[in-house]
This record gives structure tokens, sequence and C-alpha cells, in this order.
């Protein structure tokens, strides 16, 4: 049986990226594999490509998935790209895949998650009410408060120094701008931000903040998407802080909802301490490669 390839392209392009895509298709028109392409625009990320590609279990080894990477290394190189990225699960067809084709392991990812039925609240709420002189906790929903944007938008610097390992990753350049557009975003897919920031008292500005998403039907699992604590302000516990009253919040907030999902760095020690004091249970590893260009 034949295939062939048909480009696509995201009618919609996002505040930091865009996509393209490729469907592959058998004569009759059935979908075998699809492949999309991000490619990032803001500053200090525009050298930096990313790729999804999938293949139908069924139709694995007829060589659809080379042709879908061809025609998006391809085009990655036409976009004037220096790296391409891609994630697999640890020990699945794609890890193989990629690690076949050029690809090189960058980094390894700790995939875990806290199921909130066993959670212990007077634990939680002790953790959430323990006194950080000099600091205090506030929170929103949605976009950022107008009085705290700025300086959300400059404590976006913390997760400049996250453990990335060897990715060539880029450094994202937030301002107010971005960090409102990405708010925006979350909310056109019909889902729920919530954001728990640590101030610093005598200056007034935010310090560290932790994001947690929840789909809009507040079911499911949610999906921590960064906590992070400014480097002059580390070694106070703000973290765990932060993501205890994230838990708590959610928890109330949400009494549907089944557990919280994070992704940490291998090397990243001490968020993985994080997560373990706070009752989150591995569920498997993923590695990210990049195909340098």
């Amino acid at each position: 049986m034949s295939f062939h390839l048909t480009p696509l392209s995201d009618p919609e392009p996002g505040a930091s990226s865009r996509r393209l895509a490729w469907l592959a298709s058998d004569d009759d028109g059935v979908p075998l594999g699809s492949a999309f392409l991000r490619l990032f625009t803001k500053e200090g990320q525009e050298h930096l490509a990313e790729l999804n590609l999938a293949v139908h279990g069924a139709e694995r080894r007829r060589g659809i998935g080379t042709r879908l990477l061809e025609a998006a290394v391809g085009a990655a190189r036409a976009e004037r790209r220096r790296s391409l990225i891609a994630q697999a699960v640890q020990g699945s067809p794609a890890d193989l895949f990629l690690a076949a084709r050029g690809f090189r392991q960058v980094l390894a990812l700790t995939y875990a998650r806290l199921p909130l039925a066993d959670l212990d609240p007077a634990a939680l709420d002790a953790l959430v009410e323990l006194p950080h002189p000099g600091y205090r906790l506030t929170a929103w929903e949605g976009t950022v408060p107008e009085e705290l944007a700025l300086s959300f938008a400059h404590s976006r610097r913390a997760m400049d120094d996250m453990p990335m390992e060897g990715t060539d990753f880029g450094t994202v350049v937030w301002d107010v701008d971005r960090v409102v557009a990405a708010a925006e975003a979350v909310a056109r897919r019909g889902e729920l931000l919530h954001t728990v920031a640590a101030v610093d008292e005598a200056a007034g500005r935010v310090v560290g903040f932790s994001e947690l998403v929840v789909g809009g039907d507040g079911l499911g699992d949610g999906q921590h998407y960064g906590t992070a604590v400014l480097p002059e302000h580390r070694g106070r516990g703000l973290a765990r802080w932060m993501k205890a009253a994230s838990i708590r919040h959610a928890r109330q907030r949400h009494p549907g909802l089944a557990g919280l999902c994070t992704d940490t760095a291998q090397s990243n020690a001490p968020m993985l301490a994080v997560n373990d004091a706070l009752g989150y249970v591995p569920t498997h590893k993923a590695l990210e490669y990049q195909l340098d260009l």
C-alpha cells in the first residue's frame, strides 16, 4: 500500500510561535501519521524548532515516520533553524526512532503525579500557613493583575537557569505583553490558569511563582506549568510554599479534580525534592532529543 504526504499550516500563529504540519494518508485518504513542526518566533529562540511526530501503531516500519521526519527537517532547514528538538517516553518506539536517526539525547525528565485523594489536608494547611518572614503569598486566576504585571514579568528570569542540560533551548525573553498573551492562550483553549506568587514585602515585587492549569470542567488531572524562584531569594522554602498553596487551591476550587501532574529535569535536585516532600509519585521518564541542523 502506498502513502502520500499533505503539507498543512496553522492558520492562526501564536504569540511566540507558528506551526507547520504534514499528514500521511493512504490512497483512500485514511490518515496513517502526522508531523507538527513548531517554529519559535520570539527573541532568544528564533534558532529553535520543535517536532511532534506520530505514526499509527499498525502502520509502523513502512517508512512513514522517516518521510514525515524528512519533510519536517527540510522545512526547519529552510527556515534557517539551528536546532530541532523532540521528546519521547523512555523505551518507547519514538525513543528508538529518534536515537536511530541522528538525534542525540540532551535532557532527561521525570514525570510525577499527585493523587489528590491521598492528601492530608491538615499537613497541607500547615505547610501553607508556615511563616516565611519578609514574604507573603498572593494568587490570581487568568491574567496577572495590572499592579503586579511588571514585577511578575521580571520574575520570569527565575527560569533562565533552570537545568536544561545539553538542550539548545535559548533564552525566553519575557515582558508584560508576553505573560498576558500566555494567559490569554490558556483561556482560549477553555482551560483555567491559576498562579500563586511569592512577594518580597519590603520591595513589593514578585520574586517567585507557581502556575497550574486545569481543564475547564475541573475534572481529570491538572498540569503544573512552572515553579521558580529568583536566585537571590532561593533557599528560603518559597518553592514548596507556593506549590503547597497551589495544591490547596486546586483541591478546594475543583473538588472533582483527580490529580496534579508535573515534570522536572532529572538534574534539578531541589525541585525533585520539593515534589517528593509534597507527595508526588513518579510515573515515567521522558527524554528530550536534539538534532543539530
